[in-house]
């Protein structure tokens, strides 16, 4: 059956709206099938909805579409591949526009992240780069150097190695015994409430690593990996210097470090990369989201050369494979097209510059509502910032849900995660455009009993 584009959600048969099929994913299924929340198009800042309404997105969708909605050069540029190469198998066979994306990732990642491993997600890039960094250690003769570090309230994605070393414990409740990983404790101090940036206290908590360190011995740790500021628990932001002491750390300790920049690349914090804002350097950083502006799915994992000719300098024939992983759309040409397009539009409308003159204005707003009913933290780094909401008993849940949901009615999209209610504006936002904003999250907060 052909599409019909122009069709609304209430003019399309019910049977083929019947909700029944589709299991959403992170998700409160029973209730969103009670009342659900069709989105039909989106055009710049704006999601349009079943009844034809207007929304702002404050979520750039879900992190990921920074650089705008439904961008026609991104169309073009996936219209075009799909007439000319739909797909091109990944193992042992390369196209043209794999090797120009990879060149240009390598370009703006920081120096010495020179390799690039295309993937199809955040989740596929923090499993690729896990997998990737015990590897290494193998191919070094260190197999014994297997161990995972991560850190309380991380999200690494939602395949088996980034849950297990995600700390996020809902997340990982649900499964049981996972791969074998330790935590770093989360830097979200009470003595940091209501900080603007980065906060002041807490940079002790890397030396944590430190004791674990003790505990296992270095020559049975593997890798780090630690977001630049977790985003999916609710904007947390490490203090001062605290990256810096856990490169610290891994340096002195033979330990690789890998970056999640999923969220906080290209350009979420006002600087093209977290490890530019914060000026901290990992061995591997795990890209996806804006790679494509969110158009296409799609990931990279960006490692130093040393790790890279490692694995190429393996004592064994020439036509054997040096690291056994990828997947079968890794690289693909479509997803490349939609990425290369999205790198122009990054580069040539200077987005990250558009991040950093829109985050103090940002900044002021989220920062003004201190003392409204309910918020009990407000936290913000660049173009993304969250509120701690108080708990209706002990439902952390409840509120912020309510809060959201109050917010979409109204014609504004914010997500509700835990017991925050978080926003990652897109960088062409206006300023006016964030003032009514805040102001529909204003007026919701103030109805909330």
């Amino acid at each position: 059956m052909a599409i019909n584009y122009e069709q609304t959600f209430s003019e399309i048969p019910l049977a083929q709206t019947n909700l029944d099929a589709y299991w959403l994913p992170f998700t409160s299924n029973r209730q969103f099938k009670d009342n659900p929340r069709i989105i039909v198009s989106a055009e710049e800042c704006y999601y349009y909805d079943a009844d034809g309404r207007k929304i702002f997105d404050a979520m750039s969708g879900l992190w990921c579409s920074g650089f705008g909605h439904n961008r026609p050069e991104i169309a073009e540029a996936v219209n075009q591949q799909l007439l000319n190469l739909d797909y091109a198998p990944a193992f042992q066979f390369a196209h043209p526009l794999a090797i120009q994306l990879a060149n240009r990732v390598k370009e703006i990642t920081p120096k010495g992240l020179d390799q690039v491993f295309f993937t199809n997600s955040g989740s596929e890039s923090v499993d690729t780069a896990l997998k990737m960094a015990r590897a290494y250690w193998r191919a070094k003769g260190q197999p014994e150097k297997s161990r995972l570090i991560s850190r309380a309230k991380g999200y690494h994605g939602a395949n088996y190695g980034g849950t297990s070393v995600g700390g996020i414990e809902p997340n990982r409740a649900p499964y049981g015994e996972l791969m074998p990983a330790d935590h770093l404790p989360h830097t979200l101090l009470p003595q940091n409430a209501f900080s603007r940036g980065l906060p002041e206290n807490g940079i002790e908590l890397a030396d944590v690593l430190e004791e674990l360190i003790d505990s296992h011995g270095a020559s049975h740790i593997a890798a780090v990996i630690v977001e630049p500021f977790s985003g999916s628990a609710g904007v947390i932001i490490p203090p001062e210097g605290y990256l810096q002491r856990l490169r610290q750390i891994c340096d002195h300790h033979d330990i690789l470090l890998i970056f999640d920049e999923v969220i906080s690349g290209f350009g979420r914090t006002g600087a093209s990369f977290g490890a530019d804002f914060f000026g901290v350097v990992p061995d591997i950083m795990c890209l996806a989201k804006g790679l494509t502006n969110g158009a296409v799915p799609m990931g990279a994992v960006v490692a130093s050369k040393m790790i890279y000719e490692t694995f190429m300098n393996a004592n064994t024939p020439d036509h054997m494979i040096e690291f056994p992983h990828g997947y079968t759309y890794s690289g693909h040409p479509v997803a490349c097209a939609a990425g290369l397009a999205a790198m122009d539009i990054f580069e040539k409308e200077k987005l990250t510059d558009k991040a950093k003159e829109l985050a103090p204005h940002f900044e002021g707003l989220i920062h003004g509502l201190k003392g409204v009913k309910y918020i009990t933290d407000i936290r913000n780094i660049g173009l993304a910032g969250a509120l701690q909401i108080e708990p209706v008993s002990d439902d952390p849940v409840r509120r912020p849900f309510e809060i959201a949901l109050a917010c979409w009615e109204k014609g504004l999209y914010v997500r509700w995660a835990g017991d925050t209610i978080c926003m990652s504006p897109l960088f062409i936002s206006e300023k006016d455009q964030l003032d009514e904003a805040f102001n529909i999250l204003s007026d919701c907060l103030s109805r909330m009993v």
